[in-house]
């Protein structure tokens, strides 16, 4: 037996198929092995006793998948270094987040260029990673809607341009994994097509498109929605909108901030009638101030305040971020929204990890994929975490 193996036993099992009652997980060189109803085989127990962690009767979930972060634990992308991120992902990994995007602002070329380099480190030297590990980043703007930037630098948005595209792309290769943009933007749909034909998703965002203007962005290549209702045209009864285009469009998988201040509980309900488990991931769009106390904070140079869990800009209406968790977020969905845990914990992990072409390593817990776990209990509270069966996490 492999000295960097590992048992997990007396766990309750939430696999893509089924829910063990109570079962166990043998974990080898940072993958899944096997695993089982009931107790371990005798032999195998025997042979890892020294390396057998009793759950305790807990669930045993696939690790979490945040496609949307800009900072937590007073830490932020934008500083652009690589312990800025890995203070992100350490804390962010203390509730359940197993794999993140460093998620950019609307900011100078040379800014973007610099937290992309720094993500690209960590995406590629795993030996740095002491947290949730980095998948790669998203970039939100500079490509936005100067009449839905939001908590974003009006002074940095940028037509969408070709040119500028690839060279943030070339600045930190095979990093990029997606990017917002509004696109009504003259230029965008030129943008989205080349975006989709390297691998990278499109994202609509920041946008004030029609329902028509939408669907060309889709048509285009687009396949997901940043912060479905959140600094987007939304819903009219005499026009669709953004809203209602990635609502209908069974192409586009929806981002979902489930804090309670960003989406009502009942309009998430209905997202989540419309769309399903697979057309929703859940987001933290989690800003520096995650974790930390009421006050004022920063975000993209611009203040916000933050009061009660909810962060607004200096003008008092506009939402900034949150600070929101994943673990939160699948907490919500169960107990406010109503969805079941195992419905929570796919819009958390299965539907990212497939949004991401990484449905054949992670976001289930299956024989050959990568051991991303989380332990919930009673409460469903993250008490362990391991990512690539190593423990970044516990209680």
């Amino acid at each position: 037996m492999q000295g960097n193996s590992q048992l997990i036993r007396n766990a309750r099992v939430l696999t893509p198929d089924e829910l063990f009652g109570v079962g166990w997980l043998l974990i080898e060189d940072g993958k899944i092995a096997a695993l089982g109803h009931g107790e371990p085989p005798a032999e195998l127990l025997a042979s890892l006793r020294s390396m057998t962690m009793d759950a305790r009767g807990q669930w045993l979930v696939p690790g979490f998948i945040d496609l949307h972060v800009h900072g937590a634990d007073g830490a932020e992308v934008m500083a652009g270094t690589i312990g800025a991120l890995q203070a992100i992902g350490r804390f962010h990994a203390q509730h359940g987040t197993t794999g993140w995007l460093p998620t950019t602002l609307t900011a100078s070329v040379s800014e973007l260029e610099t937290s992309l380099k720094a993500a690209h480190v960590l995406r590629t030297e795993e030996s740095q990673m002491d947290g949730a590990a980095v998948l790669g980043v998203h970039l939100e703007g500079p490509f936005i809607s100067p009449h839905r930037v939001g908590a974003q630098n009006p002074e940095h948005v940028l037509p969408p341009t070709l040119d500028v595209m690839k060279h943030l792309l070339d600045a930190a290769p095979g990093t990029v994994k997606k990017v917002t943009l509004a696109p009504e933007q003259p230029g965008a749909l030129e943008v989205i097509a080349w975006l989709q034909s390297q691998g990278v998703i499109a994202s609509i965002g920041h946008t004030d498109g029609t329902f028509a203007e939408t669907m060309r962005g889709i048509e285009a290549g687009a396949t997901h929605a940043t912060h479905l209702f959140n600094a987007m045209r939304g819903l009219h009864h005499r026009d669709g909108g953004v809203v209602g285009a990635c609502l209908l469009s069974e192409k586009v998988i929806c981002e979902l901030i489930a804090d309670g201040h960003h989406v009502d509980v009942e309009v998430m309900k209905l997202a989540v009638r419309i769309k399903g488990k697979e057309g929703i991931a859940l987001i933290t769009d989690a800003i520096s101030a995650t974790g930390k106390p009421n006050g004022c904070y920063r975000l993209g140079g611009l203040d916000i305040v933050v009061n009660d869990g909810k962060s607004l800009l200096s003008d008092g209406h506009t939402i900034a971020g949150s600070t929101l968790t994943m673990g939160q977020a699948v907490r919500n969905m169960v107990h406010l929204v109503g969805v079941s845990l195992r419905d929570a914990v796919e819009m958390a992990s299965t539907t990212p990890a497939r949004e991401l072409g990484l449905a054949h390593q992670k976001g289930r817990i299956a024989v050959g994929y990568d051991a991303d776990v989380v332990l919930l209990d009673e409460e469903l509270q993250v008490t362990r975490t391991l990512v690539h069966g190593r423990e970044v996490f516990c209680r």
